[in-house]
């Protein structure tokens, strides 16, 4: 009976150490994305969610990883001790404590990976060219730390002087408004309903390409 306690608390704490570096290594990665996440939302107000969610599986996987490594401590204490009962317990402890640290490890994988989905890609992401009975429309858009910081008129509509006239005031008014929604969504500009139109999905076509 002794010999199988002791046989049972040594594999398990063999097990349980494996799975706690593993975890250990996750909770690195889970915290590693919590970074980037969160330095994508104090800039551009977006990924707060999957940076909480990051920070609590983080820390979750750490506590996980910790009371794998106490049981795995204890099985070997008691494996090498001549108590028969306590070996057959800590095996039964760094068994349950191993179903608890690869569930940790499953939510940490879940929460890291959403706070890198939010996070996007920085760089110049250019529209597709968007055609009106007036012209074509284009623009590009850049992103940095996660926030939009500019749109560029790559074209605009300009197939008589009325049309460019209505371009030229409409095109900074909707920069300055995408800028500070951080986003496609906003408000046509009076007066400039093809123009606007045009202009917003050429940016929002920009924006999927940048996965933002």
């Amino acid at each position: 009976m002794r010999t199988r306690a002791v046989l049972l608390a040594t594999v398990a704490s063999v097990s349980v150490l494996g799975i706690g570096w593993q975890l250990g290594t996750q909770s690195i990665e889970a915290s590693q994305s919590l970074t980037a996440s969160g330095n994508t939302a104090s800039t551009a107000g977006t990924g707060s969610t999957a940076a909480t969610d990051a920070a609590a599986q983080a820390a979750e996987a750490a506590a996980a990883t910790a009371a794998t490594a106490q049981a795995a401590e204890a099985a070997a204490v008691a494996a090498a001790s001549s108590d028969t009962a306590a070996a057959a317990q800590a095996a039964a402890d760094a068994q349950a404590a191993a179903v608890v640290a690869a569930d940790a490890q499953v939510a940490a994988d879940a929460a890291a990976a959403a706070a890198s989905s939010t996070a996007g890609q920085d760089g110049t992401f250019t529209g597709s060219v968007v055609g009106t009975r007036f012209g074509n429309v284009q623009v590009s858009v850049t992103i940095a730390s996660g926030a939009i910081t500019d749109v560029t008129a790559l074209q605009l509509t300009a197939d008589d002087r009325k049309s460019v006239q209505i371009s030229a005031r409409a095109a900074p008014i909707l920069r300055s408004e995408v800028i500070a929604a951080q986003s496609a969504n906003v408000q046509n500009v009076s007066g400039a309903t093809y123009t606007t139109d045009a202009y917003l999905q050429s940016l929002q076509s920009a924006l999927d390409a940048a996965g933002f």
